[in-house]
């Protein structure tokens, strides 16, 4: 005997847990007790269906068939063999399945083919074992395909976003991560790799993608995707949240150091100082979620020189010519500057190249080429240029422009 009280308490239980709607609990139920019933006492090819009242438990049996007309399907005699034409792709009449139209309309006037005619069955509550055994899997395959569905609902929508969550264990490199309902993976290409985690570490990551596969919903990660900042800066500045101040590009070596170029559509706001934030607050919170990745924070311009200018700070450059064909820019700085714009193994412009997506040709006052970059590849002509500014020097210029940002 079915205990109505235990099934509605089950029935919550998975609702609240697992956020399974009630409706897709009650039709895997009803679709599992339809099967146990064809297998137990139904004919090969019928369609069974199931009523279940979840508050009385009682059930409803009836078979489906499908209105066609003659000329539609292929018609054996039971004594006849079904060779089947290959050219023939008609399916085969089969008086369980189908019902011909004629014989529909002295049951339902106004049947047309592709309709359903329904045939009530006789009651039953005795299934065997197997039968048993076959309802079971049913409900458990459609209760897995609603989390599944719930979960691509819940975490479709996110995508694009941050989520947290706890590492569930590493293997082979990448990071399993609980985020609630679903597993995602940070793969190692998707990971700042000065970082380290264990087992029930708790780890921040941006969803980048929202995979269904054969085991399930499958949520891709990642922290050194260039959105992972932008999300991240949104998080801790209401302005760029709201869209008031824009990230037009971003160039990010991960771990290492990133450039951002940003915009305010308010000409009384300062986009810099929305994202570097009173006394630096802003930029020092995301900077502590990416432990020793530095941050330059440039102003975006459309003037293509202007910019480019910015994109290498904290260099002071002296002129700037561009050839917009091959789109090029050739660069000159002081020959006391020329470590500085170049940065420690061409990072500097190397990620003012990716940021304003012009290749830049750096040279000092002497005339003679010292640095090239595409944003991807890049040469440093002359060995005996310095390597550079020290991650202290480069911290210490690009606090010391947030500082007077917040003065001004």
């Amino acid at each position: 005997m079915l205990d109505i009280k235990v099934l509605n308490s089950a029935l919550l239980q998975l609702e609240e847990e697992r956020k399974i709607p009630r409706e897709k609990i009650l039709e895997a139920i009803e679709q599992a007790l339809a099967a146990a019933y064809k297998k137990e006492y139904g004919k090969k090819g019928q369609i069974v269906r199931c009523h279940f009242d979840p508050e009385t438990g009682e059930t409803n049996f009836e078979q489906v068939k499908i209105v066609v007309n003659p000329e539609d399907v292929r018609i054996v005699e039971d004594d006849e063999e079904d060779v089947v034409d290959t050219d023939d792709e008609r399916p085969k009449y089969n008086e369980e399945h189908h019902i011909f139209v004629n014989d529909a309309m002295r049951i339902k006037a106004d049947a047309k083919p592709e309709d359903e005619i329904i045939f009530p069955l006789e009651e039953k509550s005795d299934f065997g074992r197997i039968a048993a055994q076959t309802a079971k899997q049913v409900i458990i395959q459609k209760i897995r395909e609603a989390e599944r569905e719930t979960v691509m609902e819940e975490f479709g929508e996110r995508e694009g976003e941050i989520v947290s969550g706890f590492v569930q264990k590493i293997e082979r490199g990448n990071i399993y991560v609980d985020v609630g309902k679903a597993s995602g993976i940070i793969l190692y290409d998707e990971q700042i790799k000065s970082e380290k985690y264990k087992r029930g570490d708790r780890i921040r990551a941006y969803l980048y993608k929202v995979e269904e596969g054969i085991r399930g919903v499958s949520l891709l990660l990642s922290r050194t995707h260039p959105k992972f900042l932008e999300e991240l800066f949104a998080s801790e500045s209401p302005e760029v949240a709201s869209g008031v101040v824009e990230i037009k590009s971003i160039a990010r070596e991960a771990g290492s150091r990133s450039k951002i170029a940003v915009y305010s559509n308010d000409p009384n706001i300062d986009p810099i100082g929305a994202c570097v934030g009173q006394k630096g607050l802003r930029v020092a919170t995301v900077m502590s979620e990416l432990g020793t990745e530095k941050i330059d924070i440039i102003p975006w311009t459309e003037d293509t020189e202007q910019f480019i200018a910015n994109s290498l700070s904290p260099a002071r450059v002296l002129t700037i010519d561009i050839d917009e064909e091959e789109k090029t820019s050739f660069v000159e700085v002081e020959d006391d500057q020329l470590s500085l714009a170049i940065g420690k193994g061409g990072q500097n412009v190397r990620l003012a190249a990716k940021l304003t997506g012009w290749k830049i040709d750096i040279k000092g006052v002497d005339g003679s080429d010292q640095a090239v970059s595409d944003g991807e590849d890049t040469t440093i002509d002359n060995e005996e240029v310095e390597e550079a500014q020290t991650d202290e020097t480069i911290e210490e210029s690009t606090v010391t422009e947030s500082e007077e940002v917040v003065e001004e």
